[in-house]
């Protein structure tokens, strides 16, 4: 059987993601759970499509993995007014760096190849974000001097982009989306040598953003033709990259479905909006299987464009079953 970063062929994810499917029923009692209430035993998945998406939601109030959790490790999300946060349990930290090493260097390239400047204060604020494990782990394999995280110091960020862009120096600014933009009102620039990248993050911090204002401010900002995107959450152990035009790209061994809103069970053809359903094989020990609250447009099974998010009357078709 490959593993997931060996995957070079729809045929081969199809046949690693039902292997892993067969997997996790066996070994994930709670989605064990989920595929009986909702009477989808394996005899009756045969195909990749047959396959069920725990909702996201689960991850909240359940320990979502295949091995006992009470003394393992967890990836955990932020919170708003008090909720609960996402609880992401792993057998292995090697599964999340090999999937965020070989997805970036996918798209980019390899990571050595670029000065990382990370500028994520939100997330690193807290514990547990699987985001500030990933840009660490960036700035150390980057083995730039220059590399590093970033929190309030406009100054000293903005005198060390300008000594790299006169070095020609290759750059990598990572950053949540408000961060970029209080970054962008007090300095401008026009750069040569730096891909801009925003990871999303608005909410709580400033006026919530689309996505063509949000790059139109930070393009203007920067001076660069593109602003590109990161889309990630701490219940995927893997990344999509947007390069600039809203269409978000997976790695080979992630793919993307619609899923009918009103009819949670239903997948829709490509083309068609719906609710984001996920396959991340990556996740191979805890659910592979992610039926997102995000509203999403399916170009193909590794392309995606998200168009918003689903309001609590519109998931919750997905949550009626209680584990």
């Amino acid at each position: 059987m490959k593993n997931f970063w060996e995957i070079d062929s729809q045929s081969a994810f199809e046949d690693l993601a039902l292997k892993t499917f067969y997997f996790q029923y066996e070994n994930n009692s709670v989605y064990q759970s989920f595929c009986n209430l909702i009477n989808r035993h394996p005899s009756k998945v045969r195909a990749v499509k047959d396959i069920p998406h725990l909702p996201i939601s689960f991850f909240k109030s359940k320990s979502v993995c295949c091995f006992e959790a009470d003394d393992a490790k967890f990836f955990s999300s932020s919170t708003i007014k008090g909720g609960s946060p996402s609880k992401h349990y792993y057998r292995q930290l090697e599964d999340y760096k090999i999937s965020f090493q070989n997805g970036f260097e996918y798209f980019f390239g390899a990571i050595d190849n670029f000065t990382v400047l990370a500028l994520l204060p939100s997330y690193m604020e807290r514990d547990g974000s699987s985001l500030i494990y990933m840009a660490d782990d960036m700035i150390r394999n980057s083995q730039k001097a220059e590399s590093g995280f970033y929190l309030n110091q406009w100054e000293s960020l903005k005198e060390k982009i300008n000594q790299l862009e006169e070095k020609g120096q290759k750059t990598l600014i990572l950053g949540v989306s408000f961060a970029l933009l209080d970054f962008v009102e007090n300095h401008s620039f026009h750069l040569q040598n730096t891909l801009i990248m925003e990871t999303g993050g608005m909410k709580g911090r400033r006026k919530e953003l689309t996505r063509d204002a949000l790059h139109n401010q930070l393009k203007k900002g920067f001076g660069v033709p593109i602003i590109y995107s990161e889309y990630g959450m701490t219940e995927l152990l893997s990344q999509a990259y947007s390069k600039g035009n809203g269409i978000f790209e997976c790695p080979p061994w992630m793919n993307v479905f619609a899923r009918e809103i009103q009819d949670p069970f239903n997948q829709l053809p490509l083309g068609k909006i719906g609710g984001l359903n996920i396959i991340d094989l990556a996740n191979r020990d805890s659910c592979a299987f992610i039926a997102t609250e995000d509203l999403a447009k399916v170009h193909s099974h590794s392309h995606f464009e998200v168009l918003g998010r689903l309001d609590d009357s519109e998931i919750r078709g997905c949550n009626l079953i209680v584990v």
